[in-house]
């Protein structure tokens, strides 16, 4: 029998710096707030130079604005995976709060990443524009899954799912409950069922 060289076996790609940093930043920011972790904890945590942190991203707020953007990512494929994997329209609604039904159980939940870090944010900040723009994202969720569900008012009824959708987040967080999940779905079941029931 002959033995594989390691030679030809392919070996795993290291981190880049800005993966590195990332990945750092994800963990720090996430559990501590994009205020308190400061630039260098960042750098020592993703073992890298200061230079690099600087020369990938201009700045920490540049940084932080990564990391949301990074959020953002996982947090669309995270609830379009749940609404692609149900056929029913109204099931499509509610499948968004199945997934934070999922996020709540996990013992690493901190709450949103967009409302804390917005929370210390300047006005007009890139902070605060990509919580801006996460936030819309899920409100287009919200109003598309209505309109295709045949809801007269979509609109209407994506604010009032995303409201829910909000609370649960806070509720789960703040009160350390991620029973708060299931409870924000059977409310916007509720919510769903009347939205419908108002259809022509």
């Amino acid at each position: 029998m002959t033995k594989t060289s390691s030679a030809m076996t392919p070996s795993a790609k290291a981190p880049t710096a800005r993966e590195r940093l990332l990945a750092a930043a994800n963990e720090l920011f996430y559990a501590e707030g994009v205020q308190t972790v400061g630039i260098d904890r960042i750098i020592e945590h993703a073992g890298v130079a200061k230079a690099s942190l600087y020369n990938t991203f201009g700045g920490k707020e540049q940084l932080i604005r990564a990391y949301l953007d990074s959020r953002h990512v996982r947090l669309t494929e995270r609830l379009l995976r749940a609404v692609e994997a149900a056929e029913d329209p109204r099931d499509r609604l509610l499948a968004v709060f199945d997934a934070q039904v999922e996020l709540f159980a996990q013992q690493t939940y901190h709450g949103c990443a967009f409302v804390a870090a917005s929370a210390e944010a300047k006005h007009g900040s890139a902070i605060e524009e990509a919580s801006d723009t996460s936030r819309a994202w899920i409100r287009a969720l919200f109003t598309d899954l209505a309109r295709e569900a045949g809801v007269p008012d979509p609109e209407a009824l994506a604010r009032q799912l995303h409201l829910l959708y909000d609370g649960g987040g806070v509720s789960a967080r703040m009160d350390r409950d991620p029973s708060a999940g299931a409870v924000a779905r059977e409310a916007a079941g509720v919510l769903i069922d009347a939205a419908l029931s108002k259809r022509p």
